[in-house]
């Protein structure tokens, strides 16, 4: 099996992960009305010291200091939205208020360290990454109200304490499947602050299926305007054009999640058939499908059309894509052959090095090869 790039990762194993470093130190009580205990937290803090009867109340006056700028006002923006405070970003630490700092703390890149104090919160983080994830602590320690898109009642109390945090997993996953159902742009970021707000990094987002293609490609049009054009059940389906993708991958960016674009295949490639028909063996392109088998549709990887499909498609999303992962499915490929199989994971491989980004597939690609874990570790570079 030639693999060119960094690693091949098993997404089969990768689900949400939503464990830390694991369980704190030590946790807090419930904690006060209105105020969210440090055991409430997802997930729990690698450390949590509670200061018992101490509280920091956001007020009229609480203003946000911040060294990583898009954290910061995204902290506030919500802060204004549900408490009806002014909540301004300012130039320099305020007497009252919320201080985000770069500085060095332990734990790596995305850790960080919170102080809750009667007299203001203070999050320490070596990079942007680890103040945001500060701020998702943050967050899960104020009231649940805190996050209303609407203004709603206080008091808004935070409890006092310290805590020190750090992933214990560097690659934390979601998957959300757009292609058996598509889901608007707005639908997707709503995804992405839930996930945003429990530390996950990752997005996989499956774009295409026998049921429906979902992102726009130039150089095969139909895949979108007719393979996007239904979902399970009949449903009208959509797709993104590049604009709306490019979108999401920014939102999510600013978030600290990596957008992993998934195009299945060999397998689950009805819709791109129906499409076009030159890419099934006998010419003839199937008629679009609505329902949930699997394991029935098959690229006809003997045509050099094929490949010529895959290489186009996959660099159009590479160019769409700055996170390193190009995910190719590769799963329930029951229809085609294991020597046809084979010989197109290799050249697919080959395109996702050329294009200098990270291959991921699902398990069935290991099968395939008789997967050893040893033998497969000592093939990476």
């Amino acid at each position: 099996m030639k693999i060119r790039t960094a690693a091949v990762l098993l997404f089969a194993l990768l689900t949400v992960t939503i464990s830390a470093a694991g369980p704190p130190t030590a946790t807090s009580a419930a904690g006060s009305p209105g105020v969210s205990g440090f055991g409430a937290v997802v997930p729990a803090p690698a450390r949590v010291v509670p200061a018992d009867g101490v509280t920091y109340r956001i007020t009229a006056a609480t203003a946000v200091y911040s060294e990583a700028p898009e954290v910061g006002e995204l902290l506030a923006r919500q802060l204004r939205r549900s408490t009806g405070f002014p909540v301004p970003v300012v130039t320099r630490p305020p007497a009252d208020g919320i201080v985000l700092r770069l500085a060095a703390v332990a734990g790596g890149e995305e850790a960080y360290r919170l102080d809750v104090t009667a007299g203001g919160i203070v999050v320490l983080a070596n990079r942007p990454a680890g103040l945001f994830n500060g701020v998702q602590t943050l967050r899960q320690l104020l009231p649940y109200a805190a996050d209303a898109a609407t203004v709603r009642p206080g008091p808004w109390r935070v409890p006092g304490g310290e805590v020190e945090d750090w992933p214990r997993y560097a690659y934390r996953g979601a998957m959300l499947d757009v292609a058996r159902h598509f889901f608007p742009v707005g639908a997707v970021e709503r995804y992405i602050d839930q996930i945003a707000l429990y530390k996950i990094n990752h997005l996989h987002l499956h774009l295409s299926d026998d049921q429906g293609w979902r992102i726009a490609i130039d150089s095969w049009p139909r895949l979108a305007s007719y393979g996007g054009s239904t979902a399970v059940g009949g449903d009208p389906g959509g797709y993104y054009t590049k604009a709306q993708y490019r979108e999401i991958v920014a939102y999510a960016a600013v978030r600290n999640v990596t957008i992993v674009p998934e195009i299945d295949m060999p397998g689950h490639t009805n819709a791109a058939l129906a499409s076009y028909g030159e890419l099934t063996c006998d010419g003839v392109a199937p008629r679009l499908y609505t329902g949930v088998r699997v394991g029935f549709s098959s690229l006809c990887t003997s045509k050099e059309i094929v490949h010529t499909f895959a290489d186009q498609v996959v660099g159009e999303l590479a160019a769409l894509t700055p996170g390193p992962y190009l995910h190719l499915g590769g799963d329930e490929a029951s229809s085609t052959s294991p020597a046809d199989y084979k010989a197109f994971v290799d050249r697919a491989q080959d395109i996702v090095a050329r294009l200098g980004q990270t291959w991921a597939g699902l398990i069935e690609v290991e099968d395939a090869y008789d997967w050893d874990p040893g033998a497969y570790l000592r093939r990476l570079p």
